[in-house]
């Protein structure tokens, strides 16, 4: 390693993507469903918004909290859904990644464990090793779900974070009701920090989402615009929580992401009236297209939120059976980039119908050739 690169950037290991798209580099017209965000377009409102806001000048920093309007509409949000939280702050980031971000330099020292489920969104371990503290993934398998018990088991006196994610990142699948407030529970009588990222939130198909802050008070929820608006490249989102803690992770906000950009939250103030209940139909239609045409040939855990499905891979190694596929044209994500084990695959069902059909057949014609 070059002397003057930190140690802390061994944390990050960014060779299990590298490959896949290395594989990919080479595909014309691939068959990608592999991309984890939305295929529709940004709403016309919002776009309108962001642009009269450039164009009148809004264009410098903003107060490093948010525009006070944003914070002001989000807030009351919050306030409606939780009225006996009376210490809950709010504060805008920059997306959702960076409110993760600020959370983990906020709460974790060295030597400080943080929970969270095996599989798991990419960033999480990486994040926690990059404060020095030690990540302590809780097997999932087979269904993915949300066990309190396996959580309660992998506690001990260095706890001091537990991240749930619901709906979840590689799987699409959601904790119930009974799963989250036991959790919830669990870490108000530890006092251990909960951190419950909800940026899946808006695309839930079956029932109501809940969220943990609804049992545990103390809940830091991070939310945001990227994946419910395909605000994706626009970097808005927000945290909720505790005030003293939302003040810590504001003022690191202002030596490090100083604000989310002005022009994309007046652009966000507006997708806050934005009805998406259209897209979220339309990705419920996607979602059981898809699990209804593979449940023949693979092992599925069906999401109830997101926008992936985790299936099994044929053989013994979810890694290989991804180079199969993408030597058939199909770019999809091995499983092991999420997890400890190569023995899934991650589906991102955000594409075109036409899309989906054409990497449905590849998929079901490789399972049947690997009986």
């Amino acid at each position: 390693m070059h002397p003057w690169i930190s140690e802390r950037t061994e944390a990050f290991d960014s060779s299990g993507i590298r490959r896949v798209f290395d594989l990919a580099a080479n595909l014309k017209d691939p068959i990608n469903l592999s991309i984890g965000q939305p295929d529709f377009d940004v709403p016309e409102s919002i776009k309108a918004a962001a642009i009269e806001a450039i164009e009148s000048g809004k264009n410098a920093y903003s107060p490093t909290q948010g525009i006070a309007a944003l914070k002001e509409r989000l807030l009351t949000q919050v306030s409606d859904t939780y009225p006996t939280h009376e210490n809950r702050d709010l504060f805008v980031s920059s997306g959702t990644s960076g409110g993760l971000v600020l959370a983990m330099l906020s709460m974790i020292n060295p030597g400080d464990e943080v929970i969270f489920m095996d599989p798991y969104f990419v960033m999480y371990p990486s994040l926690v090793r990059m404060c020095g503290g030690v990540p302590v993934p809780v097997d999932s398998y087979p269904d993915f779900a949300i066990n309190p018990d396996r959580i309660a088991a992998a506690v001990t006196s260095k706890t001091k974070m537990i991240l749930i994610n619901s709906p979840a990142n590689p799987t699409g699948v959601t904790a119930d009701r009974e799963s989250l407030e036991a959790v919830a529970r669990l870490a108000k009588e530890k006092e251990i920090a909960l951190v419950s990222d909800e940026i899946y939130s808006t695309f839930f198909y079956d029932g109501e989402f809940v969220s943990p802050a609804e049992f545990n008070d103390q809940t830091i929820v991070i939310d945001g615009f990227s994946k419910s608006h395909a605000m994706t490249g626009w970097r808005v989102g927000y945290v909720h929580g505790p005030r003293e803690i939302m003040s810590v992770m504001l003022k690191l906000q202002q030596y490090s992401f100083v604000c989310a950009p002005q022009p994309a939250q007046w652009g966000a103030l507006q997708a806050t009236q934005v009805d998406l209940s259209g897209h979220v139909d339309e990705y419920r239609k996607k979602r059981d297209y898809l699990c209804s045409e593979l449940a023949g040939d693979y092992e599925i855990s069906k999401p109830n939120g997101a926008f992936y499905v985790f299936p099994k891979a044929p053989g013994d190694s979810g890694a290989k059976f991804v180079e199969r596929a993408i030597a058939e044209n199909l770019l999809i994500v091995p499983g092991n980039i999420f997890s400890h084990r190569d023995s899934h695959f991650r589906i991102s069902f955000a594409a075109s119908d036409e899309t989906l059909k054409r990497g449905v057949e590849v998929l079901k014609r490789l399972a049947r050739s690997s009986c």
